[in-house]
């Protein structure tokens, strides 16, 4: 049974995303850090922005984590002030007091039509943007923003552990150029006690001069919860009071989806979800695969043979703030092993389209053993000339010495295929469970994504 969705308006953009790259021969001058941007004679409307190729890159003695990507790193020194008050003790203890969202707004400018050497850094083989280091960016970026949310009146903030729960959406709107300046921009759109929600947007202009009023070209939702550093608690954060319009109603659509995760987590733990019928359709090719290979669909493939993996240590580099791996290093990672999954599945290079979700269960420590598995979960093909592929990653903490594994992090990412190769003749296969939890695995998808 081929699993059915509501069509994206992704299916209609990635067939657009063919771009091709000329590289002048001399190299600018990269431009320095500024965190302060308020000149009324630039022609940027963005707030704060922080360069991404700025060259102010010096190493920070209480600085964790060097090994990241330019922007990761700007961004890093942008939090540098604030967490030297932190752990400096400057610190207050100020009960949580209202914040609108313009006082966490920050913006990062990359300026890839002048910087040939950060360009370089995001280019992928086939001249398109990188998008497991963009990915990774998001996440610094999130965490910029929500530790700016968190800080008190003086600049200096509580010592919370700030940590991403999870990413629920980041939807590729429009192709993006490799070759024209763009920026990501957020702020903290909604609070709970002690979560938040971090609204990103990158936007670039057609006319190479990235601003707020352009329509984005990626839209991505952050979850970040705040614990006490010494108990591991919860603790209350900062309330977020809207000012204009947008900002209302990006608080009330915050609102709304947080009630209805709540109560569809009320309904699964009823049991109230549970679709036999729409079980029993889907395990039943899985069973001709089991019971009578030779008379299976070879247009189907089971979940099981589109799987890969891989392992590895979590460097110190890899550390954040708190000691911990940054969560945006293991989305990056994530995302590399769903790009080749979709890429050998397909036999074509595929196009990214979605972060469809992500959750974070565990923290990953230094030193600790991470196993990522992969797998096409299931595949659209109501268009056979733009068939989507959906991706699953899953990663472990695996400790050899204690004979156990966790599950850390499950992500989620949707491709699309190149159009030129399917009219060629390539065949995008559907993919079956064999299993009824690969079955379950596959619904709960399908109803995340058309809800």
């Amino acid at each position: 049974m081929q699993p059915f969705r509501k069509p994206k308006l992704c299916q209609q953009l990635h067939h657009l995303f063919r771009f091709t790259t000329t590289l002048n021969l001399h190299l600018p001058q990269i431009k320095s850090l500024s965190t302060d941007s308020n000149d009324p004679k630039s022609s940027s409307p963005l707030p704060n922005p922080i360069d991404a190729g700025s060259s102010n890159r010096k190493p920070i003695s209480l600085w964790p984590g060097m090994h990241h990507s330019p922007a990761t790193h700007a961004l890093w020194e942008a939090r540098s002030t604030i967490f030297e008050n932190t752990i400096n003790g400057n610190s207050n203890s100020n009960d949580p007091h209202p914040k609108s969202p313009s006082q966490s707004r920050t913006s990062i400018l990359y300026n890839f039509s002048s910087d040939l050497i950060l360009r370089e850094q995001y280019r992928n083989p086939w001249n398109h943007i990188r998008m497991g280091k963009l990915v990774e960016d998001f996440d610094a970026l999130a965490g910029t923003i929500a530790l700016k949310h968190c800080c008190n009146e003086d600049g200096s903030t509580r010592p919370l552990l700030l940590v991403t729960a999870a990413v629920d959406k980041m939807v590729l709107k429009k192709p993006i150029r490799i070759d024209a300046d763009f920026a990501i921009v957020g702020a903290v759109t909604w609070v709970g006690r002690s979560s938040m929600e971090i609204q990103l947007e990158m936007i670039q202009s057609p006319n190479g001069n990235p601003d707020t009023s352009d329509s984005p070209a990626i839209v991505a939702n952050f979850t970040f919860v705040a614990r006490d550093t010494n108990t591991g608690k919860a603790v209350p954060i900062n309330q977020v009071s809207p000012e204009t319009e947008k900002e209302r109603l990006l608080w009330e659509e915050a609102e709304q989806g947080n009630k209805l995760r709540k109560k569809k987590k009320e309904e699964q733990k009823h049991g109230e979800n549970a679709d036999n019928a729409r079980l029993r359709a889907l395990l039943t090719e899985g069973r001709i695969f089991s019971d009578m290979p030779a008379l299976a669909d070879r247009d189907s493939i089971l979940i099981k043979d589109t799987c890969l993996q891989n392992s590895f240590i979590c460097q110190p580099q890899q550390r954040n703030i708190h000691g911990r791996i940054f969560g945006g290093f293991l989305m990056r990672r994530a995302f590399e092993l769903a790009f080749s999954t979709a890429y050998v599945f397909a036999g074509a290079a595929p196009h990214f389209l979605e972060v469809d979700h992500v959750d974070f269960f565990k923290p990953v420590d230094v030193g600790s053993f991470l196993r990522l598995k992969s797998c096409v979960l299931y595949t659209e093909l109501e268009n056979p000339a733009r068939p989507l592929v959906n991706v699953e990653v899953i990663a472990h903490v695996t400790k050899p010495e204690l004979r156990s594994s966790e599950v850390s992090n499950r992500f989620y990412f949707t491709f699309g295929v190149d159009p030129e190769a399917v009219k060629n003749g390539l065949r995008i296969r559907n993919v079956v469970p064999g299993t009824e939890v690969e079955a379950q695995k596959v619904l709960e998808r399908i109803d995340a994504e058309n809800s």
